[in-house]
């Protein structure tokens, strides 16, 4: 029975592989619109700060893509490390020792993802709805985030 339970820790490999094809879709879709919309602002020939505005704002929604193509690799590497490979060579600050050390670097990037995404809420408003109704819960939950995070540092210590 151990054999096999031992061996199960390669069913991770596919959690492994389905992250890092995310990931990968999701930098090659940022980059092939990243491109697109630099084509067509050079196309449309249109310099004006409406259009600066408008692309500052889509440039802000494709590197939401990028971040969270960054928690898809972040997973991947962190799940290959945890149950596959206790050597494999990451940078320091993504090293992962601990599955709580996983959920810290998740949480920390979907942070960023919340923060940017609030961002382009503010950047594309109309004034039409309240980013107060917005605001607050985003606010609220990147807070309990940061809590969270602040227990795992001091519960690490």
């Amino acid at each position: 029975m151990t054999p096999l339970l031992n061996a199960s820790r390669f069913l991770v490999l596919a959690a492994v592989l389905g992250s890092l094809l995310s990931a990968l879709t999701l930098y090659a879709y940022g980059l092939v619109d990243t491109v697109a919309v630099i084509l067509r602002t050079l196309a449309a020939g249109d310099v004006s700060t409406t259009g600066a505005k408008a692309m500052m704002l889509y440039f802000i929604e494709v590197f939401d893509l990028f971040l969270l193509g960054t928690v898809m690799l972040i997973l991947a590497f962190g799940l290959y490390e945890l149950f596959i490979d206790a050597d494999f060579k990451m940078a320091s600050r993504l090293h992962i020792y601990t599955f709580e050390d996983l959920k810290t670097n998740l949480v920390t990037v979907v942070v960023a993802v919340m923060a940017v995404t609030f961002l382009g809420q503010i950047m594309s408003w109309n004034g039409a709805t309240s980013l107060f109704d917005l605001g607050v819960p985003v606010a609220l939950v990147i807070a309990a985030l940061n809590v969270y995070l602040w227990v795992a540092k001091v519960g690490k210590k």
